[in-house]
């Protein structure tokens, strides 16, 4: 019997807490920001996880805490076997070369006053790579042709490159220190939608080249799909549902999945989409700083009872290989009913 692999990345119960304080001199802290609040998740080598939801639910939050790009409150962060938590120093800075990051907006990620040239070859200047005469300049070229970027134009400033290429620089220089994570946060949804295609095909064809585990931050759930093995999707700071992308298209278990992929457009007969029963929500999304106790969702769900209210559901199997929290979990008649056939046609 062989053991499943170890996770390349592992969170264990992670928290990050944003006080908020009163005073102007002698600030005292009077309640948090629960931004993330317990999130546990394992991310296997080579695999792609997309992390969906609302603004505000903790995505980019999540990421960013993968990263170290900010310390957690409590919890385990383990990258190899290894507890990143407390990492600071030299020592955080060599765990940079194997975790880099392609941000949503490539217009404010890049310095407007730094050549391209400059900009890509950063990550070289930072960690001693490649001193050598005309080594570094060679190498940076190398990778403007790897993304679909012309080498010639080295010397130019990012306000030259329309948007899909400032992404791409942003991409060359993620990649330029070969990491073994890729986190991508938002990365097309600041481009028109002619060219977001080529700049997800780019980094499809990155990650199986590279042998890359891709991290998928979106708020755009057809993207997801075309995108991801697998699907965390995050409600007020903690994981609702989990489980392999067609499984969660095809069969969603949590009402909270279910109403994001109700309002998925796609291509339906008339006849079918006025048939179909929306799965809308009512109500706003509670304050992270006084989120609704047990179950986060139940002040919006429409399947919530006294339980929701009262025990909070833990993230547990319920469906093939799937997890979700929720005590009343869709059935595959109410997925028939709200969502459309279009989508779980397209899943499978």
């Amino acid at each position: 019997m062989s053991l499943a692999p170890a996770p390349l990345i592992e969170l264990r119960d992670v928290q990050k807490h944003f006080p908020i304080t009163r005073g102007i001199i002698f600030q005292r802290k009077v309640g948090a920001v629960k931004a993330v609040d317990g999130v546990s998740l394992e991310i296997q080598q080579g695999e792609t996880l997309g992390i969906v939801g609302e603004t505000g639910c903790g995505k980019s939050t999540t990421a960013r805490l993968m990263m170290r790009l900010m310390a957690p409150t409590g919890g385990s962060i383990l990258f190899d076997g290894e507890d990143i938590a407390n990492r600071s120093g030299e020592s955080l800075k060599a765990l940079r070369r194997q975790m880099q990051m392609i941000f949503q907006d490539p217009y404010s990620s890049l310095n407007p006053r730094r050549r391209v040239g400059s900009i890509i070859a950063e990550p070289f200047a930072i960690h001693g790579l490649y001193e050598a005469e005309g080594e570094r300049k060679r190498k940076v070229e190398e990778l403007m042709d790897r993304v679909g970027l012309n080498p010639e134009h080295f010397n130019r400033y990012p306000y030259e490159f329309s948007g899909g290429q400032r992404q791409r620089i942003g991409v060359a220089r993620a990649i330029a220190l070969e990491p073994k994570v890729l986190v991508a946060d938002e990365p097309v949804s600041a481009l028109d939608v002619s060219i977001q295609a080529q700049v997800l095909n780019l980094l499809l064809e990155l990650q199986r080249e590279m042998g890359l585990t891709l991290i998928f931050i979106a708020h755009d759930l057809s993207v997801v799909r075309h995108m991801c093995d697998r699907v965390a999707v995050m409600y007020l700071g903690k994981i609702v549902e989990l489980a392999p992308s067609d499984e969660l298209y095809a069969q969603p278990r949590h009402p909270y999945t279910g109403a994001l992929l109700s309002a998925v457009p796609v291509p339906e007969p008339p006849e079918e989409r006025r048939e179909r029963q929306r799965h809308l929500l009512t109500g706003d999304v509670p304050s992270p700083a006084n989120p609704p106790q047990a179950c986060r969702f139940h002040t919006r769900c429409p399947k919530a009872q006294e339980i929701c209210s009262q025990v909070e559901p833990p993230l547990e199997s319920k469906g093939a290989t799937g997890l979700a929290a929720c005590h009343f979990p869709l059935t595959p008649e109410e997925v028939a009913e709200r969502l459309p056939s279009a989508l779980a046609q397209q899943a499978g």
